[in-house]
């Protein structure tokens, strides 16, 4: 199959991620300054959810830049993929709106290892069928950090759940630069 459906597919679920994302976002019950502190952690969380959906858009289309077609293991790997970015707006509203408690913030943490996890999967499918190009250094030591720092970020939430969501922040700023293809 032709690449071009499989990313029409995925850019229209991520765009739907994106709009449930920002639907769930409360508007202050005042007009005050002061009226935003209630809703501000949820936009913060927002805001760093927002920023990881573009991430994963962006490699997403990076990945895909130099594959032609792709076959059944790959659309499920994709499929692999966005179930796990699905969760991203549960697991930030649950995160937002509880952004001192333990297991909201761990469970944030473990949909991001998860989504980490399916990148490499799919990065994995299509390297092995031929479809994408050698990976380069630079990302494969990017990946392997980010899922021990999601991995690391489980257990810090479940023990102080800002230190969990610390690392979240570290892991999105390591990624906000993007690497030019080779």
């Amino acid at each position: 199959m032709n690449k071009v459906r499989l990313e029409a597919f995925s850019d229209g679920v991520i765009a739907i991620i994106i709009t449930i994302m920002v639907l769930e976002l409360k508007t202050p019950h005042g007009p005050a300054p002061h009226d935003l502190a209630p809703v501000l952690p949820v936009m913060l969380r927002y805001l760093l959810s927002f920023i990881y959906v573009g991430i994963y858009w962006i490699n997403h289309h990076y990945l895909f830049d130099k594959v032609q077609k792709v076959d059944g293991l790959a659309m499920w790997a994709n499929l692999h993929l966005l179930f796990w970015i699905s969760l991203i707006p549960f697991v930030t509203a649950w995160a937002g709106e509880h952004p001192f408690e333990s297991v909201p913030v761990a469970m944030y943490g473990a949909v991001l290892l998860m989504c980490s996890i399916g990148f490499v999967v799919l990065d994995e499918v299509l390297r092995r069928r031929g479809a994408g190009s050698a990976r380069p250094s630079w990302m494969e030591r990017k990946n392997l950090a980010s899922m021990l720092l999601y991995a690391l970020a489980i257990p810090l939430a479940l023990w102080y759940a800002p230190a969990g969501s610390i690392v979240h922040v570290v892991v999105a700023a390591m990624w906000l630069r993007p690497r030019a293809p080779a």
